[in-house]
């Protein structure tokens, strides 16, 4: 027999591998499925890529790479019988047991039994060979074998392998200098010192300067003046603004080049006046707690809908998202997401062709992770109500309790958050997380990876108009931009019961002099109209620069809607910083309407009476040693030698590496990656550098021959392709991207300021088919993008305008006192009664807490009327 097995694994021997450090082992779930060892299918790993697939996707792999041979694993689970004496549980007795897994159930795992078994399978003929059989198997196949069953979960190594990261302490923490020099930092409206982006902001932590960080691949990220700081001060540590919480920051050394950890982070932070880490919070369990005070329970109590019976429901669309630990903002914010149909034509409705067409390890694909998590949540395959008898020992369990709730397992998306979160500073952790902030995040993500494809975020889009205007001339500018949620201020002096609000605040601060406990919290209530107000009431621009008066001046802005959208979303702003940093989330309640009219919003343009500021752009301010002879520039370029020799220590050729710092400004190594990647296939790729011999020394505008062919301003192919992900012409969004020195927000802008002639030039012959009235007054707009072509190319990014008229279908609730902890959860309306989706558990809601929510989404009510007014490219 031994001989025999022997000379049938002998044509595989070259496709069976023993996992190497660094290799991850799937054993736990199904690359396309949520199917598990415990699945009545069993586990499919192969023994090749150590993927893993349920009984229905292990054909599919096998056809697609040719790998026949897998380890197949299979996880048998009981109840343990209940001891005939007083319910005694028996002494626990598993069978085999090697499989590391942890087990996929709440249940508590003292009341279970289980067996592992575990086979070789090779398709197609699908022969089995039971494990373990070391004496008649292979040496080489018995050691794979081994490690695959004894390998960590590719899970637990993740975790491990972030953690081991984080523990590394900065050599200068201890002994860090910082200046006395009167910096004190407010918990708002930072930006940076040397270019004002207010993103991706650093303080150092030794003179308090707030500066931007690098740029990053996608488009994000600054121009880098953290670390020109550093080379000038040698200032090392830095902490990364937006990361500061009560459990700590993001603190990168750029000394050691790395993200380090400061045990002194709270005395560093205090000494610019940042307080917050003195608060003693913790997060247990996905619930906030707080030694100074407590939660607010009757907020719990209202959102989770306690001490009422819910009845738990089944099915398609009722599929709980397991809570992952503070991982809850993301199962409501998916869930929501596949409530809507573009969303669930798009991954689960293309479900097959994605599966077919994905790539060799579809772990690390987008697609397919957003297709099975939404196959998972809307099939009902993992939500099936229990069979009459379990039902009845439930009842006889649980009596008193809400009823079976226990019974809905949900579904698992480690596979997506992982893949999702790779790279973030703050979803890649296991702290809370903001929901607001990681649906933005999603909707980023399905841009970038919809080009060229149907994108289900177009239903979120919207134009927005602002109008700026120039007080002191009183003459005005109309800009345009895309956005995909309206965040409205909440006014507290607006709230209907302020008197009381007044009497609760005086109490409170003498209890807290007293050191007494403090009164009952009072709610404000404020009305929607007043929310609705405040967000369309003109605002104060700061650092206005006339153009009028080729000056610094006052100027005041007011936005409206330049299109509807399909799906409104709307946040409240619910969360602020207090004076000392202390976060502060605002306890409110905001009678949010179930339809919402938004049409008087609609924008109107400019106006006859109205005069326009002069599209003159501010004087840029040139560094102390540029000098006017360009010429000489020409001849003798400036180029960062350092960012050439980092490239080139990565082996490209040396004049391909000048020529990539050369043509992209000199603004750092990344960006210059990124020229590398989109230009080695040329033919002069590694020729040496050839400029021009003659070049106009005024601006470059996109009109000019060199604006269109000189290489020096060449796009990353990246921020091309998110521009024309959001419906933008690919001509147009080069043009742009090369007037603004390829910053991808300064594009955004250019694109709405200068539409493209002959588009511009249909405009007046180009019907406005806008629901409102108003707006027709208004269809010569230069700056609408909301008609076409004639060629019927679009002059913006996709919008699928509409009446603003909407019905409240959804919305996600926070509990807890920062966004920072607490926990999510979300009601969603489906076939006309509203829906509790709190984790796993999906029941009937009774009593929706509609006026505590966080986030709303809409959607709109006549689509009869729903225009697209930019079809995909």
């Amino acid at each position: 027999m031994a001989a025999d097995l022997g000379e049938l694994l002998v044509p595989y021997m070259p496709t069976i591998r023993v996992p190497r450090t660094g290799d991850r082992v799937y054993k736990s779930e199904c690359a396309f499925s949520f199917d598990s060892p415990e699945s009545e299918g069993g586990l499919y790993v192969c023994m090749n890529t150590f993927l893993g697939f349920g009984r229905e996707h292990v054909e599919r792999h096998y056809r697609k790479t040719g790998q026949s041979v897998y380890m197949h694993l299979k996880r048998h689970v009981k109840e343990k019988a209940t001891g005939a004496a007083a319910g005694a549980i028996p002494r626990r007795r598993n069978g085999k047991v090697f499989l590391d897994l942890e087990l996929n159930r709440d249940f508590n795992g003292e009341d279970y039994e289980y067996e592992d078994e575990a086979k070789l399978v090779i398709f197609p003929d699908h022969f089995e060979i039971p494990l373990p059989n070391i004496e008649e198997l292979p040496a080489l196949v018995t050691i794979a074998c081994d490690a695959v069953l004894n390998a960590p979960s590719a899970y637990k190594k993740q975790e491990l392998e972030s953690w081991e990261e984080e523990i590394q302490v900065s050599r200068h923490a201890r002994s860090l200098r910082q200046l006395d020099n009167g910096v004190r930092i407010r918990p708002s409206g930072w930006k940076c010192q040397k270019c004002e982006m207010r993103e991706n902001l650093w303080l150092n932590l030794t003179d308090g300067a707030v500066l931007c960080g690098k740029w990053f691949f996608d488009g994000s990220g600054g121009n880098g003046h953290a670390l020109d700081h550093f080379k000038e001060t040698k200032y090392p540590l830095a902490v990364k603004m937006e990361t500061i919480t009560p459990d700590g920051a993001d603190v990168y050394s750029f000394e050691e080049e790395e993200a380090v950890l400061d045990p002194h982070i709270s005395e560093h932070l205090s000494h610019f006046g940042i307080d917050m880490l003195q608060m003693q919070k913790k997060t247990e369990n996905g619930h906030h707690t707080d030694n100074n005070s407590r939660p607010g329970i009757s907020e719990w109590q209202a959102i989770q809908e306690s001490g009422m019976k819910l009845k738990a429901v089944f099915g398609s669309g009722y599929t709980g998202v397991k809570n992952l630990g503070n991982s809850c903002y993301l199962g409501t914010v998916m869930q929501v997401l596949f409530s809507i149909p573009d969303f669930q034509r798009m991954y689960v409705g293309n479900l097959q062709r994605i599966f077919d067409y994905s790539p060799l390890d579809p772990s690390q694909d987008f697609a397919t992770q957003m297709a099975k998590l939404g196959h998972g949540l809307l099939s009902g395959q993992y939500s099936k109500p229990p069979v009459k008898s379990e039902l009845i020992e439930q009842v006889m369990k649980e009596e008193n309790k809400v009823s079976n709730w226990h019974q809905q397992k949900g579904v698992s998306p480690r596979m997506l958050k992982a893949l999702v979160s790779r790279g973030h500073p703050e979803f890649s952790s296991n702290r809370q997380q903001d929901a607001h902030e990681f649906l933005r995040h999603i909707v980023n993500l399905v841009e970038r990876n919809s080009a060229g494809s149907e994108n289900p975020s177009d239903v979120f889009r919207f134009l927005v108009e602002e109008r700026v205007q120039c007080c002191q001339t009183r003459r005005v500018r109309y800009t345009q931009r895309v956005d995909y949620c309206i965040q409205l201020p909440a006014p507290i002096e607006a709230a209907t019961n302020r008197e009381e609000l007044v009497v609760y605040e005086t109490k409170r601060r003498e209890a807290e002099e007293n050191m007494q406990a403090p009164p009952k919290p009072v709610t404000a209530r404020i009305p929607f109209t007043t929310c609705l107000q405040a967000f369309t009431e003109p605002e104060n621009v700061p650092d206005f620069w006339s153009s009028a008066l080729q000056a610094k001046s006052a100027g005041v802005k007011t936005s409206r809607f330049s299109s509807f959208p399909e799906y409104l979303i709307l946040q409240i702003k619910k969360f602020t910083f207090g004076v000392d940093w202390v976060p502060k989330k605002l306890d409110l309640s905001i009678d949010m309407p179930d339809f919402l009219d938004l049409s008087r919003l609609r924008a109107t343009g400019l106006q006859t009476s109205e005069d326009e500021l002069p599209d003159l752009l501010p004087p840029i301010v040139l560094p102390e040693d540029t000098t006017d002879n360009s010429m000489g520039s020409i001849d003798s370029p400036e180029i960062d030698e350092a960012a050439v020799m980092q490239l080139a220590e990565m082996g490209f050729p040396l004049e391909a590496c000048r020529k990539a710092v050369y043509y992209t400004g000199n603004m750092g190594p990344e960006m210059a990656f990124n020229w590398i990647i989109a230009h080695m296939e040329e033919p002069d790729f590694a020729e040496p550098l050839a400029l021009p011999s003659m070049m106009d020394p005024g601006p470059s505008t996109s009109e000019s021959p060199m604006g269109a062919t000189s290489p020096a301003n060449s796009p990353p192919e990246e921020s091309i392709s998110i521009l024309t992900s959001m419906g933008f012409p690919r001509t147009h969004s080069i043009q742009a991207l090369k007037a603004t020195n390829n910053n991808l927000e300064r594009a955004l802008d250019w694109i709405f300021v200068h539409p493209e002639q002959e588009e511009s030039d249909a405009l007046s012959d180009t019907a406005d088919t806008r629901p409102n009235d108003n707006a027709l007054s208004n269809g010569n707009n230069a700056h609408s993008d909301s008609t076409l072509s004639p060629d019927g190319e679009a002059t913006g990014p996709r919008v699928k305008d509409g009446p603003g008229r909407y019905e409240l279908f959804a919305f996600i609730s926070h509990m807890g006192a920062s966004t920072m902890s607490g926990h999510y959860v979300c009601h969603i309306k489906k076939e006309g009664r509203w829906v509790i989706y709190n984790d796993h558990k999906v029941c009937l809601s009774e009593r929706p807490p509609k006026d505590l929510g966080y986030i709303y989404f809409y959607h709109r009510l006549s689509s009869s009327s729903t225009k697209v007014t930019a079809p995909p490219p």
